[in-house]
């Protein structure tokens, strides 16, 4: 992966040569404040996957408009084999917008294969779902099937690490994160504890709006039924709600759908293997392909990085 650092914002003024003659000292400040590099922990310690395997390499930079966090994928904590398969390192991109808006529409995720968001450990999040192999739990409720480690996750068939839901041990490197990670829709997603109120003197654990109301075995999505609540510590059918500061976050929970539900903003559309579904896992007579991941509207800018930090070398 491309490694980044920090880059003195006095240099990226100078002159249109660099294409940044419209910069100025206070758009340099906003972007340095907008930037959620803060958010991302120092794994420069962490005890990685285990012997032969590389550490975790994340780093974050920003443009005027967007954050890119690039990362290689591996897991800051010990690898336990919950699939067939192995951990590699991996080469991961992914742009989100500085100002994320409420669309007008939610996004369905319903049987999404691949990456929904990155937590802020340098790791692709999943939906609630798995692919059409093995078939006996084909489409089915990863973490009701008991195929997820106490972080949350498995490899997937390019021997991936990603995330199907967020558990918060102290192994995981999350515990001591309110953001945990961020939707491809440029939304935070914050720990299971929710502000009632702008000062945060008060708190609630955020509950998931899903009742179970069949076998999540198979088909996870036809085996949970969305029933809105009035109560502030229910979530919304996107797994989220408006904070008290009146900004848009998605939070994780214990139960269905763990960290998304839909998209309450626009994703951004992806480049390269960030904007690839999972890889095709190998089917038996008959089975069907899985479902392809949907066209999301493209919303990119051309801008070079103004401030970038490499998070896991400081």
């Amino acid at each position: 992966m491309k490694k980044s650092f920090w880059i003195p914002t006095l240099v990226l003024i100078l002159g249109a040569g660099l294409g940044l003659s419209n910069y100025s000292a206070s758009a340099a400040d906003r972007i340095k404040q907008m930037c959620p590099y803060d958010y991302f922990p120092n794994l420069s310690n962490s005890v990685g996957a285990g012997q032969n395997y590389s550490k975790p390499d994340i780093s974050v930079a920003c443009t005027p408009s967007e954050a890119i966090v690039e990362s290689n994928g591996m897991i800051s904590f010990p690898f336990v084999k919950m699939t067939p398969n192995s951990l590699k390192e991996q080469d991961w991109t992914w742009h989100i917008p500085l100002s994320p808006k409420v669309a007008s529409t939610t996004t369905s995720i319903k049987n999404v294969l691949g990456t929904l968001g990155f937590t802020v450990t340098g790791l692709p999040i999943y939906g609630p779902t798995e692919g059409p192999m093995p078939a006996s739990q084909s489409f089915g409720d990863p973490a009701y099937n008991k195929i997820l480690d106490s972080c949350g996750g498995h490899t997937g068939p390019s021997s991936e690490y990603h995330q199907h839901a967020i558990y918060l041990a102290a192994a995981c490197n999350l515990s001591k994160q309110t953001i945990v990670g961020y939707a491809l829709d440029g939304f935070p997603i914050y720990n299971g504890v929710g502000c009632l109120d702008k000062a945060c003197k008060t708190t609630a654990k955020m509950t998931s709006g899903y009742v179970m109301t069949g076998n999540p075995t198979t088909n996870s999505w036809d085996a949970y039924t969305y029933t809105k609540s009035t109560k502030t510590s229910v979530l919304d059918a996107c797994n989220g709600r408006t904070e008290p500061d009146g900004t848009y976050g998605y939070h994780i929970t214990e139960t269905f759908p763990y960290i998304i539900g839909c998209y309450k903003g626009t994703p951004t559309q992806q480049e390269g293997k960030s904007a690839a579904a999972m890889a095709p896992m190998k089917m038996g007579p008959g089975q069907g392909a899985a479902p392809k991941r949907p066209e999301l509207d493209r919303k990119r800018m051309s801008p070079p990085p103004v401030l970038a930090k490499n998070i896991s070398k400081n």
